[in-house]
């Protein structure tokens, strides 16, 4: 299912022409710090033989590490139509075209169709969405056993840069804008699906987060 509203198609249009951009750091950096954090945190809850769903996958480069250490299979939903382009490309260059499978859209629309999976992983996505409730929660719905995702933290100097940044998407005449979603209210969603909070990081801008089902 492709993307409808103005926000999505922004959002598509955005994304994808920094995505070959993205794939390229990648390859010249790794991880960045703040997804570092996270596979430290599911190296404690343990990944190895499970499915793996991303949402907002970008390139791929996270969930295709967590495959090379041992996950079974994933699948990774991106809006950006250029992004799940570059996925593929890479999957298939580093020999996980057979485990991974994309999917281009928006979840919220396209959830109903979408299979549980032992893992599911929000990596900055939860700050491009105006209906943080609604992923978070229809989200949760598609998780077996781990729930790891990183969003802004809760600092001034943050809530700061997602003002400057919506006014430049304004400025620029593009329908996305970037949102900062209270933690406290984020955790408390994620508590009432029977999760519990196992490892938390943290850098200047970003907060990661893994849980683990309990029920």
């Amino acid at each position: 299912m492709t993307c409808c509203c103005p926000h999505d198609v922004s959002a598509n249009r955005l994304f994808s022409a920094v995505a070959h951009r993205y794939r390229k750091r990648f390859i010249r950096r790794g991880l960045e710090k703040s997804q570092q954090q996270l596979l430290s945190g599911l190296r404690q809850t343990g990944y190895k033989n499970a499915t793996i769903l991303e949402i907002g996958s970008g390139v791929g480069h996270l969930h295709q590490t967590l495959l090379e250490l041992g996950a079974s299979t994933a699948v990774g939903i991106d809006l950006a139509d250029k992004m799940i382009i570059e996925a593929r490309d890479w999957s298939t260059q580093r020999g996980l075209d057979t485990r991974a499978n994309y999917l281009q859209g928006d979840f919220l629309m396209m959830d109903a169709s979408i299979l549980s999976a032992d893992l599911v992983m929000l990596d900055k996505v939860v700050c491009c969405y105006p209906d943080a409730e609604a992923l978070v929660r229809r989200s949760l719905v598609k998780t077996n056993r781990i729930y790891a995702l990183t969003y802004p933290r809760n600092r001034w100097y943050v809530r700061f840069g997602v003002v400057i940044g919506g006014l430049l998407m304004r400025l620029v005449g593009s329908a996305f804008r970037p949102y900062f979603h209270n933690p406290v209210q984020i955790e408390a969603w994620i508590l009432s699906h029977g999760f519990i909070k196992v490892y938390e990081a943290t850098t200047p801008v970003w907060l990661s987060q893994v849980y683990s089902k309990t029920m």
